[in-house]
């Protein structure tokens, strides 16, 4: 397949969070235009935001896709919408969290999608997996490296691997 590389982050933290997440992975591996390149391991991540909710079971996956940053952020909102998750409070539980990190080196801030995802940078439960699959990815608008990012980070929130 030729595409574009793309990073997306998983999360749930309501119901069985670990299948909630191999099952949102399992949908996006079904989907004609994209390919499943790597996946990380799942991670228990420490809430952010708005502490007291359960942890949260975290992991990023690597897929080369054909479709357009647009059409790829549809596609995750509808197996999010499939999954039974209802927006609510920003941070709060959900069910499942697909979240457009990297669409290759593209940085797009159109209404509604803004890639690379603007918290990256400050978020561990994002760059711990992110950095065991792609620590050499540069991130296109600050032209460090994930490692470098990670590196920098301040975020203490406790992030453990949960499974390989």
């Amino acid at each position: 397949m030729t595409g574009i590389f793309c990073y997306i982050g998983v999360g749930s933290n309501l119901g069985d969070a670990l299948q909630n997440c191999k099952d949102a992975v399992e949908s996006l591996s079904r989907v004609n235009e994209i390919q499943l390149t790597r996946m990380s391991s799942v991670y228990k991540s420490e809430p952010v935001g708005i502490e007291n909710q359960n942890w949260f079971v975290n992991a990023v996956v690597e897929v080369r896709t054909t479709l357009a940053a647009h059409d790829l952020l549809d596609v995750l909102q509808n197996i999010e919408n499939t999954m039974g998750r209802r927006r609510g409070i920003k941070g709060g539980p959900r069910i499942i969290d697909l979240d457009l990190l990297f669409y290759g080196q593209n940085v797009i801030e159109e209404n509604g999608l803004k890639v690379p995802h603007p918290e990256i940078q400050r978020r561990r439960f994002v760059l711990e997996p992110l950095n065991e699959i792609a620590s050499y990815f540069i991130h296109p608008a600050f032209g460090v490296s994930v490692r470098g990012l990670k590196d920098r980070l301040n975020d203490q929130k406790v992030v453990e691997v949960l499974e390989k």
